[in-house]
């Protein structure tokens, strides 16, 4: 549908004027399209840059406003409105209430530490997923898989920005730190930036250029710092982190929307402390490629990688190509996501439970039959 088409008699501003000034937050045609319905019902378009608290602001063609979002708050909590939405804004009112957001092209998406196991939404329509990872600390490969396995469910891009490259005191080094992430990250880029020297920063400059990023992390990783260099201008608050475990405060507490002085938006998160997926099996399997290759070459379609014969995957192990710390890590993955999804799916609860049973009557019969041999 062409911006002309769109109804904009009782809109305070034209689809055209929307698709000029929102342009640099990413607003398109497509979003245009999307928003037909709620311009001929004379709302506002625009993109939601922070969310606290049932409020949000709400950067229009009007400029940014306060919103309220209790209109459309559901029970879900991955339908509650989150930075990065494209909304429907009331024009008139202080604070103006959003009526709906437009359907979101992407979502990065985990799941909370409560025993309810829900998911949380941490942006929305995202083209490139930044995973920050501090050089001033062992890395943690396992936590990187993690990242990137939600990542890539979410549809947006992943990249892996290992910052603080200063503190590793040769190239050599460097280098070898590098091959090891991109190694863990198959299909992933991986730079190594320091936001002191600014080493790396022009490069990821011209990745974030196009679209919306969402910079995420564990505190400490050097977020802040990194969005800082990215903005050219302190922006966001900075705290050292503590010489003692490498780790870091909330210095970021809410979820913010920025424009890029070189193009682009970027959305800078809290430090996680969980990492939880979400019905990330997909994702899984694209951050462990190499071994979703192999399994489709296994005698069974569904060997599980244990003990059956004709296993490509355990044949890989057993020769040295495939590292044991990657199946391990693919098998908790898959474990911890099937327990999530389980939760809410009865069907794969009955097929687990019965998975279970199987395995304890199996484990049962093999004691008793050591012990009979044990007797003779």
């Amino acid at each position: 549908m062409s911006n002309a088409s769109l109804n904009t008699s009782r809109s305070p501003s034209s689809p055209s004027d929307a698709q000029h000034a929102l342009a640099s937050y990413g607003w398109d045609e497509g979003w245009a399209a999307e928003f037909a319905p709620y311009a001929a019902q004379g709302l506002l378009p625009g993109r939601v840059v922070r969310v606290d608290r049932g409020r949000c602001d709400v950067l229009t063609t009007d400029g940014v406003v306060h919103g309220d979002t209790t209109y459309v708050t559901p029970h879900d909590p991955l339908r509650v409105i989150c930075t990065g939405d494209w909304a429907a804004v009331d024009p008139v009112g202080d604070p103006r209430f959003v009526r709906a957001y437009l359907p979101r092209r992407t979502a990065f998406v985990r799941s909370t530490s409560s025993t309810r196991s829900e998911g949380q939404i941490l942006a929305a329509n995202v083209d490139h997923a930044i995973i920050a990872v501090s050089l001033a600390v062992e890395l943690d490969l396992g936590r990187i898989e993690r990242f990137l396995a939600l990542a890539w469910e979410s549809g947006a891009q992943p990249l892996v920005v290992l910052t603080k490259s200063d503190l590793v005191p040769d190239a050599t080094g460097l280098s070898y730190l590098v091959e090891d992430v991109e190694t863990t990250a198959p299909g992933v880029r991986v730079l190594a930036v320091s936001s002191t020297t600014g080493d790396g920063i022009d490069v990821l400059t011209a990745v974030v250029s196009g679209g919306t990023s969402v910079l995420l992390g564990v505190s400490g990783a050097g977020k802040s710092t990194l969005a800082n260099a990215l903005l050219g201008e302190d922006v966001m608050d900075v705290q050292a982190t503590r010489e003692v475990d490498g780790k870091g405060r909330h210095t970021t507490t809410t979820r913010n929307l920025l424009a890029l002085p070189g193009g682009g938006v970027l959305i800078d998160t809290p430090g996680l402390r969980g990492v939880g997926l979400w019905d990330a099996e997909a994702g899984v399997g694209q951050v462990f490629s190499e071994i979703e290759e192999l399994a489709a070459r296994c005698r069974f379609h569904d060997c599980a990688h244990e003990s059956e014969p004709g296993c490509a995957v355990l044949a890989a192990l057993e020769e040295g190509s495939l590292p044991e710390r990657r199946l391990e890590s693919y098998r908790k993955l898959l474990r911890e996501n099937r327990r999530i999804v389980a939760k809410t799916d009865a069907r794969l609860r009955a097929e687990m439970g019965r998975e279970w049973r199987l395995k304890s009557a199996e484990g049962r019969a093999n004691f008793a039959a050591k012990r009979a041999g044990g007797r003779r």
